[in-house]
């Protein structure tokens, strides 16, 4: 098949996808992901829903990719389901984070295939170091998923600990969903990775509580030293996850 023909084959199987997203759309389930930031165009497709039409594309990295660049939130989040980490390029990546429909899709779906990605740790630095508060959020939300993933002995625990002498200086001034990433971020470091659990939870104490505007919604801020402890209390403290995504 020509580069042209398959380029077509993509595009007409996303323009079908899509439709079959917004025929599975919920007007209730779209009002409840507007209150959580998600930007027009958005369906209100459950989760469940979009699992049931990723087989023929897992891993389909072009298939992801033209899915995202249709910028509604629910194909960019479908696009995160499907898209293999490990086959993406920094550059692609880069792409996504910055067209990205929401917060929810940067923090969530950009996060999670990036933190798979070879070029994890690098992106993470980079997009933690931008003066733009959606970008560093979603840096600090990279860094969340890759520990949760990776094994402890492939983890640079300097840098990581480092990273968290940073957040408990910078969180109570940091932007708004930084500091909410920054959290989540002091949480992944005391649940997921070993070594740095007892310094993640010393450091969560001297944070103390985290305060965030989260919407209009029930959504509230975990209190990190509370959700380390009980991690910890059912022996899970250094399990890791078989993916971030969810």
């Amino acid at each position: 098949m020509s580069t042209t023909s398959a380029s077509r084959s993509v595009a007409q199987s996303v323009a079908i996808v899509v439709g079959q997203l917004q025929a599975l759309g919920l007007e209730t389930y779209r009002n409840t992901i507007r209150k959580h930031g998600a930007q027009e165009p958005v369906f209100g497709v459950k989760i469940e829903e979009m699992k049931k039409l990723m087989k023929p594309y897992k891993n389909d990295v072009a298939f992801a990719c033209t899915l995202f660049d249709t910028g509604i939130y629910d194909a960019q989040y479908m696009a995160g389901l499907l898209a293999n980490g490990h086959q993406m390029s920094a550059a692609q990546l880069q792409h996504w984070v910055t067209t990205a429909n929401s917060h929810g899709i940067r923090e969530y779906s950009v996060a999670w295939v990036a933190a798979e990605s070879p070029h994890a740790v690098a992106l993470a630095l980079d997009w933690i170091a931008s003066g733009d508060e959606a970008i560093a959020a979603t840096g600090w939300c990279t860094l969340s998923s890759y520990v949760a993933i990776t094994d402890d002995a492939q983890l640079d625990l300097g840098l990581l600990k480092k990273l968290l002498k940073k957040v408990q200086a910078e969180i109570h001034q940091a932007p708004n969903r930084v500091c909410y990433c920054m959290n989540a971020y002091v949480i992944a470091l005391g649940s997921y990775v070993t070594e740095l659990s007892a310094a993640a939870l010393q450091a969560a104490q001297k944070i103390g509580e985290v305060t965030v505007d989260v919407g209009d919604t029930a959504c509230k801020v975990p209190f990190a030293p509370d959700y380390i402890t009980k991690v910890a209390q059912r022996g899970s403290l250094g399990k890791k996850r078989k993916t971030a995504k969810c």
